[in-house]
C-alpha cells in the first residue's frame, strides 16, 4: 500500500522519478520499436539485436557494462536519423503504446506529489524525443533524458552530447535543486535499478519500485521503502483525476532513448511465423 505523502509548503520540494520500470511497466525507447521499424529507421538484422536488450531489460535489467555496450551501439545505430521523423513516430502512437503500459501505481503517486504541491520530474536515460511526451502525458513538471548531438541537416551525428546515467542523473537533480530552490532533504525519488543509487542518495525521501536485486538489498540494508508497482493502467480511464496541468517543462535532453528499436515486434512476429 501507497503511504500518504506529507504535504510541505515550504521550501519547495519535489519527487523525481526513473521512467522505465519504475512508472511505466517496459523500456520507453523499446516500447516504440514496431513504430521505428515501420518508419524505416531501423532494419531486420539492427531488429533482433535489439529485442535481445529488450529481452534482457524486461527479466533483469541491464548491468553497468551492458549498459555501456548499448549505449555505444545506439549511438551508432541512430546516426542519420532524421529527429523530425523521429518525434512524429513517436506523437502518432504514444497513446496506443504507452497508455496501457503506466502503472496505476504510480499514477497515483504522481498525483497525490502534485496535490502535496511538489514539482514532479521524470530523470531519465531514454531521450527527450521519447520522455519529454511521456513527461507530458503523465502531467510531469521537468524532464531529464539523454542528449544526442543534432547537425545541421537535422538529424543525429551519432555523437553523445549528455548522457542520463548514474552519477549524471544525481547531478542533474542537485543542479536542479539549486536552480528551483529544491530542499533535496525533504524531496522524494523513485528507482527500479541499483545504477540510479546515487539519485537515491541525494534526496532525503528514497524509494525502491519494483527492485532489482542489487537495489532491493540496498533498500533493505538502508531502510529504505520498497514499493511494488504491477497494475497497468491505461491513462484515459484516470483523466478526470490526473487533470492537473503540466507547468513548463524543463527539457535537459534528447535522444538515446528515442534511438533505438524495432526489434521486439520484428522478432516476435518472426518466431511466430518460424513456429507454424
Amino acid at each position: 500500500m501507497l503511504r500518504v505523502v506529507e504535504n510541505h509548503s515550504l521550501p519547495r520540494t519535489a519527487a523525481f522519478f526513473d521512467l522505465d520500470k519504475t512508472v511505466i511497466a517496459k523500456s520507453s525507447t523499446l516500447t516504440f520499436s514496431k513504430s521505428f521499424y515501420q518508419g524505416g529507421l531501423i532494419n531486420r538484422r539492427a531488429a533482433l539485436r535489439t529485442a535481445y536488450a529488450q529481452f534482457v531489460f524486461l527479466v533483469g535489467g541491464l548491468d553497468h557494462d551492458q549498459m555501456e555496450r548499448m549505449r555505444e551501439y545506439l549511438s551508432t545505430l541512430c546516426r542519420g536519423w532524421n529527429v523530425q521523423q523521429v518525434k512524429e513516430l513517436v506523437a502518432e502512437t504514444l497513446h496506443d503504446l504507452i497508455d496501457p503500459i503506466i502503472y496505476d501505481e504510480a499514477a497515483s503517486l504522481i498525483e497525490r506529489h502534485h496535490t502535496a504541491g511538489r514539482d514532479v520530474v521524470i530523470v531519465s536515460t531514454s531521450g527527450a524525443e521519447v520522455v519529454e511526451p511521456i513527461g507530458e502525458l503523465l502531467g510531469a513538471d521537468r524532464v531529464v533524458a539523454t542528449r544526442m548531438v543534432v547537425g545541421d541537416d537535422g538529424c543525429f551525428t551519432g555523437e553523445v552530447e549528455y548522457y542520463a546515467y548514474g552519477p549524471t542523473k544525481a547531478e542533474a537533480v542537485r543542479e536542479l535543486a539549486e536552480s528551483e530552490g529544491y530542499d533535496l532533504a525533504r524531496c522524494y525519488a523513485y528507482s527500479d535499478s541499483a545504477t540510479d543509487l546515487p539519485m537515491l542518495e541525494a534526496v532525503g525521501h528514497p524509494h525502491a519500485v519494483n527492485p532489482d536485486r542489487a537495489l532491493r538489498r540496498e533498500a533493505l540494508a538502508r531502510g529504505w521503502p520498497i514499493l511494488d508497482f504491477h497494475r497497468p493502467v491505461r491513462l484515459k480511464k484516470r483523466l478526470p483525476t490526473l487533470s492537473v496541468p503540466p507547468r513548463p517543462t524543463l527539457v535537459a535532453a534528447a535522444a538515446i532513448g528515442a534511438v533505438a528499436t524495432a526489434g521486439l515486434v520484428w522478432y516476435a512476429a518472426r518466431r511466430r511465423s518460424s513456429a507454424i
